[in-house]
């Protein structure tokens, strides 16, 4: 391999030290390397980043520039067009390479051929490097040699691969030009008016310290209950490790070397069973970039085509109250209230909304899909496309047309004793348990005894769970004459 005088490391969505192939690279094989960030104008483009991903970029950019002078390295950032800004920074350093991550994105991948060309046509190298995936999108294939539609004979393939390397130690020292001008300030990207979080540092901590931290109170204090207790919003049981993966503040191959070190004891360890449920979730994310890749018109259009034809409606008003957690069922409510001040949800809660607009309000996945990419902190479009078909049941491993989750039945079983409702709708605090997930069917006394008044203190719901669920049923079986009915598992 050539080495070079000066390269400059263009970092995406891989602000972290260790386990960066890229970072790793530039390090070996040039005597100087200028890391770089890019604050691309894509305004314009399908999928710009949501108010909440920016102002998470802004301090996982502060966080980065950091740790990059800790090692002895600057940051450089700039704002436009990269097919023009990475020339003009590598006529600026004297650099010869540029090291990056790959995007799998449509969009960005196509703008990354761009690049690419451009770079090339000036006379500088480009290697990109897989650094946010355990496996290329493209691998494995089925038997017959095309993609994977379902999550389990896909998990499978992945298994029978061979293992990925050990992760990769952070550089001792990275070796930098001796003055590195600054263009922007890290930071400064917090256009973010109209659907960040209301208050997001409460809750997170974004940098790669802060991912460290999150897997290591993962790993030591709730892997080993992990596999009953991601289901439950009541408690702390999930990784929360979904922005420090999307923003790649740590890897995927590290997260996955984390939880082999425990399975590798077999069920004697207690995490073991915690460790191998949360590979599956690893995996679940890489099957989602899996369906993006062979699947790209999927952000927009249902990956089943008889979808095309099923009888949405228009509803301004309802989808208005479901965005602002005020459609009179708690746990629905709980989960767009938690979205709405931290930019994150739990899972299990992510289902049951997704299934309320879609299912019980019959809104188009389309639009809550568009929705969560503005709010949330761990927004990916491969996963947020995924989620979102998947309980519309219009796209890959999709759950069976039938499946309409019950709000109520949903929250007296994952949050039985109303913790998460209590927390996130407080007008609700001292309603008993047994009405606290159906407060309109509570005796008025114990709701006036609880302060709450429905429709005033708290909205009645919005639509009958039970006739909502019979509309929906009945969409679903207008579309079933070519194939629907075979929409998964459940």
């Amino acid at each position: 391999m050539a080495r070079h005088g000066v390269a400059m490391v263009w970092l995406r969505r891989t602000l972290r030290l260790a386990d960066n192939p890229a970072l790793a690279a530039a390090v070996a094989e040039a005597d100087e390397v200028v890391p770089a960030f890019v604050l691309e104008r894509r305004g314009d483009a399908a999928w710009p980043e949501g108010a909440s991903s920016r102002w998470w970029l802004g301090r996982s950019l502060e966080a980065f520039s950091a740790a990059l002078a800790g090692r002895g390295a600057g940051l450089v950032i700039r704002e436009g067009d990269a097919a023009e800004v990475l020339p003009a920074l590598s006529r600026e350093f004297g650099a010869t390479a540029v090291y990056c991550d790959c995007r799998y994105e449509p969009d960005l991948a196509a703008a990354d051929v761009r690049v690419a060309a451009t770079l090339e046509r000036a006379g500088v190298t480009i290697r990109a490097y897989n650094c946010s995936l355990v496996t290329e999108p493209d691998v494995p294939r089925t038997v017959a040699g095309g993609p994977f539609r379902v999550f389990t004979p896909y998990f499978n393939a992945c298994s029978n691969l061979p293992l990925p390397g050990l992760p990769l130690p952070a550089p001792d020292r990275i070796p930098s030009p001796p003055i590195v001008p600054r263009g922007i300030q890290p930071g400064t990207r917090t256009d973010t008016a109209g659907g960040a979080p209301q208050n997001p540092g409460i809750y997170w901590q974004p940098g790669e310290a802060g991912a460290l931290a999150h897997t290591e109170r993962f790993f030591s204090e709730a892997a080993e209950d992990y596999e009953s207790d991601r289901d439950r919003p009541d408690r702390f049981g999930t990784s929360r490790l979904s922005p420090y993966l999307a923003f790649g503040e740590i890897g995927p191959r590290q997260l996955l070397a984390d939880a082999r070190a425990l399975t590798e004891h077999g069920s004697a360890h207690p995490a073991a069973a915690g460790a191998r449920a949360f590979v599956r979730q690893l995996y679940w994310r890489e099957f989602a970039y899996h369906l993006l890749h062979h699947f790209p018109n999927t952000t927009e259009r249902p990956l089943r085509p008889e979808f095309e034809a099923f009888p949405w409606v228009e509803d301004s008003v309802g989808f208005e109250a479901w965005r602002a957690g005020r459609t009179g069922y708690p746990l629905v409510d709980a989960g767009m209230r938690e979205l709405l001040t931290t930019g994150w949800m739990h899972n299990r809660v992510r289902m049951i909304v997704a299934s309320f607009l879609t299912k019980d309000l019959l809104i188009p996945w389309q639009e809550g899909a568009r929705y969560f990419w503005e709010r949330l902190v761990d927004a990916e479009l491969a996963n947020n496309t995924l989620g979102w078909q998947w309980v519309a049941g219009s796209g890959a491993d999709a759950a069976p047309y039938f499946r309409v989750f019950n709000p109520v039945l949903q929250g007296e079983k994952y949050d039985p004793e109303g913790v998460y409702v209590r927390t996130w709708v407080p007008e609700l605090a001292a309603v008993p348990n047994r009405w606290l997930h159906r407060p309109w069917e509570a005796p008025v006394a114990v709701l006036v005894d609880a302060g709450v008044s429905l429709g005033e203190t708290y909205p009645a719901p919005i639509i009958d769970h039970g006739e909502a669920r019979v509309r929906a049923l009945a969409a679903y079986a207008s579309i079933r004459g070519d194939g629907a009915s075979g929409l998964g598992r459940s």
